[in-house]
């Protein structure tokens, strides 16, 4: 999709808060249930601007669909340091060579959540991968993360190489009650680092989108 960071840098808070957009999307490819055909043909019909199927560490959804609508995506999971975080890329060209080792190579490490805790990818190598594939880098549901400073680790990570911060996210299901920081928090290093883009998106695992 072309000229990919305008467009997320001119949606505001309204497109994702009024259910126009949702950049956080999974299906039944990772640990979600939905059908990816469904989830599209629901979200045009609810007359959605534009969503994203990000799947845990795979982009097998983006194989078999392409809409007008639909960003490319994917959530892959890491360790920064102490910290274990989810790192968001959107429109990348998923046949990137540079990319393919970062991706999952079997259904299991895309939905158990013990699995996913084990690989070991480096987040600046997978920054620079992600943009050599023509993607943005944005850190997904920063409130969640057991980090003692999150503003020392959004710094941190600007200084790698990430592009966003999922600033619009409902905190949904276990990580409504199991989070470090309150979305205000979030909002404030969203601010505060001025040059980053805002996304959004609800973390959907469900089957009637």
């Amino acid at each position: 999709m072309e000229n990919l960071r305008e467009i997320l840098n001119n949606l505001s808070e309204t497109d994702y808060i009024e259910g126009k957009v949702n950049l956080h999307i999974h299906t039944s490819c990772s640990d979600g249930v939905g059908d990816y055909n469904q989830i599209i043909s629901a979200a045009k019909e609810k007359g959605y601007k534009y969503i994203a199927i990000t799947d845990h560490n795979t982009v097998e959804a983006h194989k078999h669909i392409q809409d007008d609508i639909l960003i490319t995506g994917v959530e892959f999971d890491c360790w920064f340091g102490y910290v274990f975080i989810h790192l968001l890329a959107y429109g990348i060209d998923i046949n990137n060579e540079k990319l393919q080792p970062f991706l999952a190579k079997n259904k299991a490490e895309t939905e158990g959540v013990l699995i996913r805790l084990l690989p070991k990818r480096n987040v600046k190598k997978l920054i620079e991968a992600i943009h050599e594939a023509g993607g943005i880098a944005v850190l997904a549901h920063p409130a969640c993360y057991w980090a003692l400073s999150l503003d020392k680790l959004v710094n941190n990570l600007i200084k790698i190489g990430l592009d966003g911060i999922e600033t619009y996210y409902p905190y949904p299901r276990f990580r409504k009650y199991v989070r470090f920081h309150s979305a205000n928090d979030v909002i404030k290093v969203a601010n505060r680092y001025t040059q980053l883009i805002k996304t959004g998106g609800t973390d959907f695992h469900g089957k009637t989108f």
